[in-house]
This record gives structure tokens, sequence and C-alpha cells, in this order.
């Protein structure tokens, strides 16, 4: 498996999230959830021609603000602004796949499918990752044609429960 610093999100940028995050490291939204959410963006990005460096920022930074593991509604809006502050000195997109970026955070934990690929292709590689709590994913949750494939469901839902 790559390190985060062997794609886009550099080391810096992962000590700014880790020591900001409140929550676990090792709980349910902590670092192993943030690596499952890369992998499967990075695997989705390759089939929708999403921006995978858009996608790898949005699995580090989705839950960064997250201040309950339950119901925190407003979590996403807090990495968007998370993500506003950061831009600049830790990394530079340019406007449009900032403004997906903070799109995709704000509204990841909403009951929404249609949006651009890259958005989407962030919304389901969270999504695939859902199996931790012991739910399947199901393809009426999911965005892309390709997230919604079984083998790549199963995959995703296994993966999720320490199974590959």
């Amino acid at each position: 498996m790559k390190q985060p610093q062997e794609m886009g999100v550099s080391q810096d940028l992962i000590e700014v999230i880790r020591e900001g995050f409140v929550l676990s490291l090792d709980g349910i939204h902590g670092t192993a959830h943030w690596d499952r959410v890369r992998d499967n963006g990075l695997r989705l990005a390759e089939l929708t021609g999403a921006n995978p460096e858009v996608v790898e920022l949005f699995a580090y930074l989705h839950d960064s603000k997250r201040h309950d593991n339950g119901f925190d509604p407003d979590h996403g809006v807090r990495a968007a602004e998370f993500v506003q502050t950061l831009h600049g000195s830790l990394f530079t997109l340019s406007d449009g796949d900032l403004e997906r970026l903070v799109y995709a955070c704000v509204h990841h934990s909403r009951d929404i499918t249609q949006a651009e690929i890259t958005v989407q292709t962030c919304w389901d590689a969270d999504r695939l990752d859902i199996g931790r709590i012991g739910v399947k994913p199901r393809a009426r949750y999911l965005c892309t044609s390709a997230a919604k494939d079984p083998a790549l469901i199963e995959w995703a839902f296994r993966r999720s429960q320490g199974k590959t």
C-alpha cells in the first residue's frame, strides 16, 4: 500500500489532521477509515476519471472535524472550513478542484448521489467503507456505476471488516 506522501498528501498535512482530530485515531472515523477511503477512492478514480488528488485529500479531510462518532450533522461543514484554512499552505488546488473538495466535504453524509464525477467518487469512496460498522454498502446509496459493481462492493465490504 502506498504511503500518503507517495501520493499527493504530504506527511505534514497528515500530522496537522491527526493533531486536530478530537476523536480516537483508532475509532470508526479515524486513520484506518481514512486509509480505506483513500484506497477505495483511488481505485474508483481509475474507473471514473475523477481527479485522484481531490479524492485523496477528501479521504483524509472529510471526517477530520468530527466531534462525535454518532450524530454530528455539521462535521462536513467544519471539514470544508478546515480545507479552506489549509489550502495554499499544505496543499494547493485549482479553484474548481477546491470548490469540488469543499462541496464533497460539506455534503458527504447527506443522502445525495447527483454531483460532478470527482465529488461522486469521493462520496462513493466513503460510502463503500460503511462495512466498518457492520452494514454492507447498497448500490442505491452509491453514485457511480463503478462503485455499484457487485464485485467492488463485496471487495470494499470485506476490506472494511478486515477480511482482506
